[in-house]
């Protein structure tokens, strides 16, 4: 009874892959890979390729830090790096082509090699991996990332121009000479998901703003949020608030909205466009999140990050339902968060 209370709160909290028959894993599940040498044709006999996949994997950093230290092993291996997202999904593919393409790696960064996938599936050696983390710091948030890292980082990772411009195009019309804080107020399925930080609350996250306004003097804010009760509430609080998402939704993901032509392409487009906007703010506000994580580590400057630690969520699914909920309503003497 457990196991299928288990599989109904975890059904109502996480988003799913789109799935579609696919001949590529059907022959690696059946002869059972795990980042082992396998041979499919004889092309390329004196080249060893290195698949990189995650399926279904997590959120668009969280596979963005797991492709760079895999991009790290490979160099290390003398292995020609590719990223599948096409036959190993991510929650991010559509179920059609988006620009020319199934891999949904390739709808926000440009290819990792110039190999497509079609020759590797045909090469004498290649190498898979298997999704896991096995508990890896390299994996676990781009801030445990080493300067060898940094070197893989840029000289395999590259955003798609399209998106670089529409981050542009938004700061030089939203935001151009303006002293701005960058704020990333998580909500949606943070508050019940096990082992993750535990998010801020609509009074930590005001009492901060307003601290941080009258430190330094911000004149606008940008937010980052997917709950549309946090944005109506801040822009009720705040006169200067904006933000480069249109995608907000009341339900407990936003994976589940169901009436967004391709939904899943533009959440991983307005992840990338919102961390590459919040990489220029003055200062950061918000929890530790793997998108916090990213605009630190593309940013060109050094970013302050004034950080709202809540302590983590349980590693009980059912206990990790109501935790943030019932903390969030005591007082501070009883168990509850801190207002600062």
């Amino acid at each position: 009874m457990l196991n299928i209370i288990r599989k109904v709160l975890i059904n109502k909290r996480d988003a799913k892959i789109i799935s579609r028959k696919n001949k590529i894993k059907e022959i690696i599940e059946k002869k059972k890979l795990n980042l082992k040498i396998k041979s499919f044709g004889n092309k390329n006999p004196n080249k060893f390729f290195y698949v990189i996949q995650r399926s279904p994997g997590g959120g668009m950093f969280s596979n963005l830090n797991y492709v760079i230290h895999h991009l790290y092993l490979a160099e290390k291996l003398n292995f020609i790096p590719v990223v599948d997202m096409a036959n190993f999904p991510t929650l991010y593919n559509e179920n059609k082509s988006i620009m020319g393409t199934l891999n949904s790696w390739e709808y926000f960064f440009e290819p990792v090699s110039p190999y497509t996938l079609k020759e590797v599936y045909k090469s004498k050696n290649v190498v898979i991996t298997d999704k896991n983390t096995k508990k890896n710091k390299f994996f676990d948030g781009l801030r445990y990332l080493t300067n060898d890292h940094k070197k893989i980082f840029f000289k395999y990772i590259k955003i798609k121009k399209y998106l670089i411009k529409e981050k542009n195009n938004f700061l030089t019309r939203k935001l151009k000479n303006k002293n701005f804080l960058g704020v990333h107020f998580r909500g949606t399925d943070y508050k019940n998901r096990e082992r993750h930080p535990l998010p801020a609350t609509k009074k930590q996250i005001v009492k901060n703003i307003n601290r941080l306004k009258k430190k330094f003097n911000f004149d606008y804010i940008f937010l980052v949020t997917e709950e549309k009760d946090y944005l109506n509430y801040l822009k009720k609080e705040f006169k200067n608030v904006i933000s480069y998402s249109k995608l907000y939704t009341n339900k407990n993901q936003i994976f589940f909205e169901s009436q967004i032509k391709d939904l899943r392409y533009k959440i991983g487009k307005t992840n990338i466009i919102d961390m590459l906007i919040l990489a220029h703010s003055k200062h950061l506000l918000g929890i530790d999140s793997n998108l916090t994580d990213a605009s630190i580590y593309f940013s060109k400057k050094k970013i302050p990050f004034t950080k709202i630690f809540n302590g983590y969520n349980s590693n009980n699914i059912f206990f990790a339902q109501i935790k943030w909920y019932i903390k969030k309503n005591l007082p501070y003497f009883l168990g509850g968060f801190k207002d600062n």
